[in-house]
């Protein structure tokens, strides 16, 4: 029994860190895109909110992609497993895109095509690699396994970081190759270790298709998964989707917008600017698996709801202290209030899933209500700033988190009558 029970550890061990690499292998583009992509635009556009509306265009997207594949992916069949396929054929398009990106600034035209092309061919995979946790790993071990993925999403962000610190100013189109070669060599890695077609996941997904083959029954789609949710007497999926994308919206914003915000608000370089978030980065790694082990043991919209009202009032300190060193400082603090959220929120969701067929359909529809914070996110917080100004962005960013946190105490306040004690 310890033998055995040691086994499944080191195998549980080896999928979280080999779906943790994949998950930085796509985000090392992302943060590096959100971090940059806006000066790039200013170039050619002075309004915030235009600029915030072009940001948000990959999450529009993913809007459409990611629900439509993620439930691609858990009808796809192969040898190699449901997922992998499509990860090794995007990646490597999705990395000689962004090199592209600083080639096309000079024209607006050819940039947004450029970025348009990169965030269409990037949310193609996107859902996808976050789906091989609950493929692998056990529903009472996923916050722990969804943390290291989370930690290396954030190494990605202090990737971005330095190499907008250090390469930026004087070598952008390097800066730009670097996270596209971090991209490829990570895929590469992935590529030659992962088969999904060994997961349980795949394995109970098989075994069900084997036992309706038979039946009238056809495999489910995007929709009809998504109007099961909406019929459901139950609205803890559907509230915490709007959750997800209301705080989505927030920390889309606070992330999208920061390069801006401390060139105009605080008087810094592009460079330096791009650099904002590099301890909150450190602080994210720092809290993520703490928050899944509390989450675990205190319940998860619980644990969540307290690091939402951390991260409203981090974003008040910022206002407040409104220096490159405060901000700095606010962010680190928003960034472990954060935490809380990004390790748990995909992880309830997972859980109230239905079968293990939907995982991909579930991850995708996680992705949407994210991709859509991350659409209305920096088009709403920028139109806010037109108005009230640069200084104000941080308690613009407050006020959809107060929205947020209103959200999941009511889907706690329903748990608590259910007490699905997995999902909670």
């Amino acid at each position: 029994m310890t033998t055995t029970s040691a086994g499944q550890r080191s195998r549980t061990r080896r999928i979280t860190f080999l779906v943790a690499l994949a998950v930085f292998a796509q985000e090392s583009t992302w943060n590096f895109y959100e971090s940059q992509a806006p000066p790039l635009l200013r170039e050619h556009i002075s309004s915030a909110a235009v600029v915030g509306l072009l940001m948000g265009m990959d999450n529009l997207l993913g809007i459409f992609i990611q629900p439509w594949i993620g439930n691609r992916s858990d009808r796809t069949r192969t040898s190699w497993g449901r997922r992998m396929p499509y990860l090794v054929v995007g990646m490597p398009i999705a990395a000689a895109l962004f090199v592209i990106i600083p080639h096309a600034s000079a024209s607006l035209p050819l940039l947004i095509a450029t970025m348009f092309m990169y965030a269409l061919v990037a949310n193609t995979f996107k859902p996808i690699a976050e789906a091989l946790v609950p493929d692998f790993i056990a529903p009472e071990r996923r916050s722990r396994a969804n943390a290291a993925v989370k930690i290396a999403s954030s190494l990605t962000a202090i990737v971005a970081a330095a190499v907008s610190i250090f390469l930026v100013d004087n070598h952008l189109s390097i800066a730009f190759a670097i996270p596209a070669a971090i991209m490829l060599l990570s895929i590469g890695v992935l590529g030659a270790t992962v088969r999904d077609s060994h997961s349980p996941a795949y394995q109970a997904a098989v075994a069900e298709d084997l036992r309706i083959q038979h039946a009238e029954h056809k495999e489910p789609r995007v929709r009809d998964t998504f109007f099961e949710i909406l019929r459901d007497t139950d609205r803890s999926r559907l509230l915490l989707l709007v959750a997800i994308l209301l705080f989505g919206s927030a920390w889309a914003a606070s992330r999208s917008l920061m390069t801006p915000y401390g060139t105009e608000a605080l008087g810094m370089s592009r460079g330096a600017a791009g650099g904002l978030t590099l301890p909150s980065g450190i602080a994210f790694i720092v809290v993520a698996y703490p928050a899944a082990v509390l989450a675990e043991r205190h319940g998860r919209l619980r644990v969540m709801a307290i690091g939402m009202s951390v991260f409203a009032a981090a974003m008040v300190l910022g206002t407040i202290v409104r220096t490159p060193a405060g901000t700095t400082v606010a962010l680190c603090v928003a960034a472990t209030g954060a935490t809380c959220f990004l390790v748990n929120a995909v992880v309830v969701l997972w859980n109230l899933a239905p079968s293990a067929r939907v995982f991909g359909t579930y991850a995708g529809m996680y992705t949407v209500g994210w991709a859509g914070g991350g659409f209305l996110g920096p088009a709403l917080v920028g139109a806010m700033v037109d108005v009230t100004g640069w200084p104000l962005m941080l308690l613009d960013i407050t006020i959809v988190t107060a929205l947020s946190i209103t959200v999941v105490v009511r889907i706690s306040a329903l748990q608590r009558r259910t007490a699905p004690t997995v999902a909670k």
